[in-house]
């Protein structure tokens, strides 16, 4: 833009020096220096025996100089050589003056172009300046994007290292059922026809048996009926009092009981449901934010218990695991009528490596296993959100834990290990630390 304006510039300085020129050369030349000018509104009495006298001078609207000049009193067609020189001047002041229209036209031409130009410019820079802006935020929003999606696939590495972890154990079921098989066919081969048939009858018991116990389970753990029962021997005879029918079918096992309402975690999907007893029908439901639902965060025996619900002393909580906290465990606070997480800790123990959890007293405890040899393994403290490890030996008579809860009001834990329902008795013990153990 600087280029056009500096061009018109010049035009104007030299058309400015060419007025003053004409100004200041022509009288002398003509032997008028010593005429003084008057303005257009100013008429000065000058004797035409003088000589050529300019009378007044002015500029016309376009900015052109028009001047009125007395000639003394002689023949104008003479010809000695004032005369020639005057009629060459006024060739050359007409020739100026039509390449002053010239130049003048080229001017307003030019000044014309240089304005229509600015203003593209203008318009171009501001597109510029827009476009950059844009840019930035552009890749401002992409990069925040990104950022934001590899903070959401960060914490899926432990998770992906645990599904290979699960994969290669399949593939060491697959090897070990392949070498029963293998043993299987080989003792049919060695037993007669009647030991084979009794055999096959033995394993069509078997079969049925575990049919049974298959729907039972399904039954527990991906259904909507609860049944109530007044007593455990009422349990253990299997003679209920009442019977529910929940609005929405249960995932896992880790429901709970508390204050004449169910706690429970709608399957596939990390709401949780308030269902009172006493008015039939759900009291409360909200969503467990971030929390991992349908066997991506589960015990370590699976079963969709990603969200374990339970209470203590202190009031209700939920157990589960988020992306956020690369899938360690959470422990919340909720509120027992609005479920609203009133305050959450974030531990370092992974979910998937925890075989089930309690609360008692505020403090998380967690096992190493579902199966046998599992340990008391972990406790986590909300009073103090301190942890520890422990090594408490978990007694697994029927080798297979899928749910484990602390009852405050009995002093006891509820398991159910392997179709059994078992009790164990807990005793608490507080330990004083005096300044010497400090």
């Amino acid at each position: 833009m600087s280029l056009p304006l500096l061009k018109l510039g010049a035009v104007l300085s030299t058309m400015a020096m060419i007025s003053n020129w004409m100004s200041q050369t022509l009288p002398s030349l003509v032997g008028l220096n010593t005429t003084r000018l008057s303005t257009p509104d100013t008429l000065t009495q000058i004797s035409p025996k003088e000589g050529w006298q300019v009378y007044s001078s002015a500029q016309d609207p376009d900015g052109r100089c028009i001047c009125t000049v007395v000639a003394p009193e002689q023949n104008l067609c003479s010809r000695d050589a004032k005369s020639r020189q005057l009629r060459q001047l006024l060739e050359k002041v007409q020739n100026m003056s039509q390449s002053i229209e010239v130049l003048n036209l080229r001017t307003q031409r030019d000044f014309q172009y240089v304005l229509k130009m600015e203003t593209q410019m203008k318009g171009l820079k501001a597109k510029f300046r827009q476009i950059e802006d844009d840019r930035k935020t552009l890749m401002t929003k992409h990069f925040q994007e990104l950022r934001e999606k590899m903070d959401e696939l960060l914490p899926l590495i432990p998770v992906l290292e645990q599904y290979k972890t699960d994969a290669k154990l399949i593939t060491q079921f697959k090897e070990e059922i392949r070498n029963l098989s293998a043993v299987l066919t080989g003792i049919q081969e060695e037993i007669g026809a009647y030991d084979y048939e009794e055999l096959h009858q033995r394993v069509l018991s078997l079969e049925t048996r575990l049919r049974d116990c298959m729907k039972k389970l399904s039954d527990y753990t991906n259904n909507k009926i609860v049944r109530e029962y007044k007593s455990i021997a009422d349990f253990v005879s299997g003679a209920e009092s009442r019977t529910y029918n929940l609005p929405f079918k249960w995932a896992g096992t880790n429901h709970v009981v508390y204050n004449g309402s169910l706690y429970f975690n709608k399957y596939q999907s990390n709401i949780i449901i308030k269902y009172s007893f006493d008015m039939g029908r759900v009291l409360a439901q909200r969503s467990l934010e971030y929390a991992g639902f349908h066997n991506v965060y589960p015990y370590t025996w699976g079963g969709f218990s990603d969200i374990d619900l339970m209470a203590d002393e202190i009031g209700l909580w939920a157990v589960y695991a988020t992306n956020q906290n690369a899938g360690n465990i959470v422990i919340s606070q909720l509120n027992q009528d609005t479920l609203e997480v009133m305050k959450s800790w974030n531990t370092g123990y992974p979910k998937r490596s925890a075989g089930e959890s309690f609360m008692i007293c505020g403090t998380l405890y967690v096992t190493n296993s579902h199966l046998t040899g599992a340990k008391v393994y972990y406790s986590y403290s909300t009073k103090t959100s301190t942890y520890e490890y422990t090594d408490i030996p978990f007694h697994n008579q029927y080798f297979h834990i899928s749910m484990l809860d602390y009852n405050a009001r009995d002093r006891a834990l509820y398991a159910w290990n392997n179709g059994h329902q078992v009790l164990f008795n807990v005793t608490l013990f507080h330990i004083i630390k005096t300044e010497d153990d400090t």
